[in-house]
């Protein structure tokens, strides 16, 4: 779902809410960041006023894998995404750390950083090269007005949610900024180009024919030819726009109702070694157990997304 209108404007009733800066960079247990990211730069106190607060929260479920959690609100009860083998145990060695430039997560071979101030940014690095990042307006809560021109279900369902209630008012997104000759691959059963750039991808399981852009068997993940994967960890319907409303990024985002906890949980990480992926794609991603998308009874919940690292492309002859 797109919510531009060109590159410097929003579509007609849409209101766009930015993390603008990390504010507050707090350790907690020793291993997790959690970063407070109003939607305004605050110089006074007038600037905390009818603006959202997004907090994110910086976590390692296992070591090369680094969740990336935003909320707008909380209260809602949890949201159980898809069953990632070995993430129970906590096999992680992560340690979080702030100072006077900001905050670090190390997880093994992978590293999440984040300055403190403005603007918003948050990288994500291995092998002494950046991955992937999340910058300015790269997050963010978007209002939508009744009239506004944004199709938040997918066309099966248009003009009603899965839970019966009337479309979502809101969404939630974030984005991932693609490099130069950066190549995004998978999301799934798909029968258009192999290399998805430049496409729209909507999760959401569909027999609309072989020869549509609707699918049988989605999958919210891609990986890219920079070494890492992408996994979305929500069971429902997930809008992915892959350098389509912007050409350097990658964009994915999930409705949610106007009273509903706004979750984002983005679990980054990635590492260009291909003999480091017999060890994680078992454990984070590879014995996924999907639920079908389009029979889920509910979008009211908690929507999370996990960013998880794979082997290079290259190793699977895509380039």
């Amino acid at each position: 779902m797109k919510f531009t209108d060109g590159f410097w404007h929003v579509r007609p009733g849409v209101d766009a809410q930015y993390a603008q800066e990390a504010y507050d960079i707090e350790v907690a247990d020793g291993r997790r960041l959690v970063v407070s990211a109003p939607t305004k730069v605050i110089e006074r106190r007038g600037d905390t006023l009818n603006r959202a607060l997004l907090t994110v929260t910086l976590s390692s479920p296992l070591d090369g894998i680094i969740g990336v959690r935003i909320e707008n609100h909380r209260g809602d009860s949890p949201h159980r995404g898809f069953d990632l083998v070995g993430a129970e145990g906590g096999g992680t060695t992560a340690t979080a750390t702030t100072d006077d430039d900001g905050g670090t997560l190390v997880a093994g071979p992978l590293t999440a950083r984040i300055p403190h101030g403005a603007p918003w940014n948050l990288s994500f690095e291995a092998d002494g090269r950046t991955l992937t990042s999340s910058g300015h307006k790269s997050v963010g809560r978007m209002g939508l007005a009744p009239d506004a021109p944004v199709t938040t279900e997918p066309v099966g369902v248009a003009g009603v949610a899965p839970t019966g209630r009337a479309p979502s008012s809101s969404c939630l997104h974030a984005q991932l900024s693609l490099g130069v000759g950066e190549l995004v691959y998978g999301l799934g059963e798909r029968f258009g180009p192999l290399v998805k750039n430049g496409q729209t991808v909507d999760i959401w399981n569909a027999d609309g024919g072989t020869s549509s852009e609707q699918s049988y068997k989605n999958v919210p993940f891609y990986l890219t030819n920079r070494g890492y994967g992408v996994l979305v960890n929500h069971p429902e319907h997930v809008s992915f726009e892959v350098g389509s409303e912007s050409v350097e990024r990658v964009q994915f985002s999930v409705p949610g109702g106007a009273r509903v906890l706004r979750d984002l949980r983005a679990d980054a990480g990635g590492h260009p070694r291909a003999q480091h992926a017999p060890d994680r794609s078992p454990r984070a991603g590879a014995r996924l157990v999907l639920r079908p998308v389009a029979v889920h009874d509910s979008t009211d919940e908690v929507v999370t997304a996990l960013t998880s690292v794979f082997p290079s492309t290259r190793e699977f002859n895509l380039i």
